[in-house]
């Protein structure tokens, strides 16, 4: 219909809105200071199960609350409805704090989409709080009332995180799929001779973007991309890590372990591809997709 603005055009608008940049910047400096680099923000982020936290976290409270509405709805015993009430309550802490911490290294496009979804659920937050103590007090149909409100508004949040995720592609994984866009087998890259020693350097490889590092004769070939939100690696930083040699993106200071790609500090949680190198008597680099 002409004239309607669908739900994914008003979360487009929402992305070219300028009018929240200055709230969404105080935010998430205040985020990157207070949440900083170490083991906290790591967990946060979802480093040590490889992937993102906040999307499970979020489904427990949201399935917790949509469980309440049916109780609610079936008129069940009111003391079961209490329960996953509470829990899906308990369980927004730590969601909220991983969300946050994500939330505060994305691009400024994903911030404002994500500044309104933190509203709406903040906002359910308070709603379904409220609904919790009513119920506490005996007022089960003002308790109702105020979670099917928290269901609403919660569902606005879901929306728009489902738009941050699938539209913005924030969280996932931005490492191009080397295993499907390279052949299995040897490929000459370049001359090791065209390589500096000791400074990472980008050269191409078909469709991909690589990430090369020459230390003496050896080589260390990455995709290029970080896996995080697509920064260029070889723009990054080498640095020690426990004794590991290890690049820093340059635009979130995801850090990547050179000698296999794994993630040693987020906020990406999948690793970047490595590729296994050789080099031919003429001194041409070989490269192919590493097989672990």
């Amino acid at each position: 219909m002409r004239g309607f603005a669908g739900p994914v055009a008003l979360a487009d608008r929402l992305e070219k809105s300028k009018a929240m940049d200055r709230p969404v910047r105080v935010l998430a400096k205040a985020v990157r200071n207070r949440i900083g680099p170490g083991w906290l923000r790591d967990l946060l982020h979802g480093v040590p199960m490889g992937e993102p936290l906040h999307p499970p976290l979020a489904s427990i409270s949201l399935g917790c609350w949509m469980s309440t509405a049916v109780l609610d709805l079936a008129g069940a015993d009111p003391r079961a409805a209490r329960l996953l009430l509470a829990t899906g309550v308990a369980n927004a802490l730590p969601t909220m704090a991983a969300g946050l911490t994500d939330w505060s290294s994305l691009h400024r496009e994903q911030q404002r989409v994500g500044f309104v979804h933190m509203l709406s659920n903040l906002t359910a937050l308070g709603l379904f709080s409220a609904s919790l103590v009513a119920r506490v007090r005996g007022r089960e149909r003002a308790g109702r009332m105020l979670s099917f409100a928290g269901l609403g508004v919660g569902t606005l949040g879901a929306y728009l995180g489902g738009h941050m995720a699938y539209r913005q592609a924030a969280g996932a994984n931005h490492a191009p799929q080397v295993t499907h866009l390279v052949p299995l087998g040897w490929h000459d890259l370049c001359p090791i001779r065209d390589l500096p020693d000791g400074r990472p350097v980008a050269r191409r490889l078909g469709y991909i973007q690589l990430f090369v590092l020459r230390r003496g004769d050896a080589v260390t070939v990455l995709a290029d991309h970080c896996p995080h939100l697509a920064g260029p690696l070889h723009q990054g930083r080498l640095v020690m890590d426990d004794g590991e040699a290890c690049v820093i993106c340059p635009w979130h200071g995801s850090t990547f372990r050179l000698a296999d790609g794994s993630v040693r500090h987020g906020p990406a949680t999948a690793p970047a591809p490595v590729f296994e190198t050789r080099i031919r008597r003429d001194g041409t680099i070989q490269v192919r997709p590493g097989l672990t």
